[in-house]
């Protein structure tokens, strides 16, 4: 699967606990030959560390183990080579597997707990910047799914929505003299009624950017019914048919996706100043971890490729040569940024990345705390 289908309904499902062991394993990937042709031997080779792991752990039973190991070999076939990123993710327990392929890097891990390892999933979800468009006319309204790759339509709570067929009523056009405008129909009003119910429930469940087109009496409508489309990022005043191509759809877009990602990059410089200014900033990896640790940080901005290996002394964080692996040492963190980006998600901070060298003064990454 890829990082789209990761709603926070996913991912807090994905963070259950379950019962011991839930199997994580995480590798780097290669989209391109010659590299790629390293990464099925890299994989039979975590498969197998795997396998030793579980039958060398006296809390796992041998049913269980040889039932973990069977969802592994299902997932390694599973896995498609044309559709590799840049890691692999697998996730199993004896009743089921999940594979995950991310445009974000991860190391070469093997993890047994009482839950997946899902920071590396988190770190995908917020680094694709995922957004929702929403398309809507007189009789139809569609949802897109929106990332960094690309658009499709989204089929998830009652969208795509279709007006009811109602066949034409001479008796009222005969009291009204004359057809009524489409848009001051209340049957269309009944309609886009319930496009802001479907659409307010969907930003309920899953918050992201919102973008709306449409033609202008449709957008006016929208906001004339209810609250949903009023704190869009974007607008894009056009015709919106119902079989828009998504090429198309992310053609008129983009516009407003620039316009968006301007002002929030903006936003993101203010608040970082502001910080500065109330003595609220933290700037640097250990600076950084410590306040996430302890529940302050409103915002971290990370650069978009910043990744770093490090040990964890006293709970602080301290670099280690380039190539050191956890395996060599328990308190290595090779994923410690995505581990952080999670741990700031879970505390309700914002997290947004920002180009990279944009925060080389400040270690890379920074924070405006809350207090």
């Amino acid at each position: 699967m890829d990082t789209d289908a990761l709603t926070s309904g996913v991912l807090r499902e994905l963070r259950a606990t379950r019962p011991y062991p839930a199997l994580s394993l995480t590798m780097p990937t290669h989209r391109t030959a010659p590299d790629n042709a390293q990464d099925p031997v890299r994989l039979r080779n975590l498969v197998a560390e795997a396998g030793h792991r579980l039958d060398a752990d006296p809390r796992v039973s041998r049913e269980t183990a040889a039932a973990i190991r069977a969802e592994l070999d299902r997932a390694v076939d599973e896995v498609d080579p044309r559709r590799a990123l840049d890691s692999l993710v697998v996730l199993a327990t004896a009743d089921g597997h999940q594979v995950w392929q991310l445009p974000r890097t991860a190391p070469e891990r093997v993890v047994l707990s009482d839950s997946y390892l899902t920071r590396n999933l988190v770190a995908a979800k917020a680094q694709a910047r995922p957004y929702w468009a929403l398309t809507v006319a007189a009789d139809h309204a569609t949802l897109w799914n929106g990332t960094d790759g690309g658009i499709e339509v989204r089929e998830t709570g009652g969208f795509p929505l279709t007006a009811p067929k109602e066949p034409p009523n001479p008796q009222r056009e005969e009291r009204t003299g004359d057809t009524p405008s489409t848009f001051t129909d209340e049957d269309t009003r009944n309609f886009f009624r319930t496009v802001d119910e479907e659409l307010r429930a969907l930003l309920a469940a899953d918050p992201r950017p919102l973008y709306v087109m449409g033609l202008p009496p449709a957008l006016s409508l929208l906001d004339d019914v209810g609250e949903s489309a009023k704190a869009a990022v974007g607008r894009v005043a056009k015709g919106a048919p119902a079989d828009l191509p998504p090429a198309e759809v992310l053609k008129e877009l983009r516009p407003a996706l620039e316009e968006g990602a301007r002002q929030a990059t903006a936003d993101v410089g203010r608040r970082l100043d502001n910080a500065r200014s109330a003595h609220t900033f933290a700037g640097g990896l250990d600076e950084v971890w410590a306040a996430v640790r302890e529940g302050r940080v409103g915002l971290i901005a990370v650069e978009e490729h910043f990744q770093t290996t490090v040990r964890v002394t006293d709970g602080h964080l301290e670099p280690v040569p380039e190539g050191t692996r956890a395996a060599e040492d328990p308190e290595i963190r090779e994923d410690i940024v995505d581990e952080l980006i999670e741990a700031a998600l879970d505390g309700g901070a914002d997290v947004v990345f920002v180009e990279d060298d944009s925060l080389a003064g400040h270690g890379r990454i920074a924070a405006a705390l809350r207090f």
